[in-house]
């Protein structure tokens, strides 16, 4: 049909390579459905390599079973723990590997921009975001575990900031946070 909303599929990752969470909503029209959520454990006595493959084929399956129209990742930011976000950079590569095989689009939010997005404030805490994830999705309960929460947030964010205001997911030192051409789509 003619006036029928246009569909679009999100697939919003919070990467970590204990747990990486993932959130899969449609945007139609301006309301949002729920398709799938929930995390990818991995055990910490596993090899390393192997826990980066078991979060990749994991990511595989989903874009496979679910054909996400884009991605939508957190920026990873340094903290106090450099062996941590080291892993975790790994983790986040394993997806976006998977997502560059399929070709979907990934997109990449700082937790400010996520925040802001979601409840109007850059530093509100992770419950206003949590609960504000839940009524946006018309959910009964705030997701579980708080790394599938937080993909769902990742998933909204792209679908209520739209491509245009998106920053693609780039390496630092390859163009920059913002050394690339934005996109003039217009929002999803």
């Amino acid at each position: 049909m003619a006036n029928e909303p246009v569909r679009k599929r999100i697939i919003g990752i919070d990467p970590g390579y204990a747990i990486t969470g993932y959130g899969i909503i449609d945007k139609v029209g301006s309301r949002f459905e729920v398709v799938d959520y929930g995390v990818i454990e991995t055990k910490s006595k596993t090899d390393f390599p192997v826990r980066l493959l078991a979060i990749n084929d994991k990511i595989r399956f989903l874009i496979e079973q679910y054909k996400p129209d884009y991605m939508s990742v957190e920026e990873l930011f340094m903290g106090h723990n450099h062996t941590t976000v080291i892993g975790t950079a790994q983790a986040r590569g394993a997806v976006l590997v998977e997502a560059g095989r399929a070709g979907v689009e990934v997109f990449e939010f700082t937790p400010g921009q996520v925040k802001l997005a979601i409840t109007g404030y850059g530093k509100a805490e992770k419950r206003q975001v949590q609960l504000m994830t839940k009524s946006i999705l018309g959910l009964k309960e705030v997701p579980k575990p708080d790394d599938a929460a937080d993909a769902l947030a990742l998933a909204i964010t792209l679908a209520n900031t739209g491509l245009a205001y998106a920053g693609k997911a780039v390496a630092g030192y390859q163009y920059g946070r913002y050394g690339y051409q934005k996109r003039n789509e217009g929002f999803i």
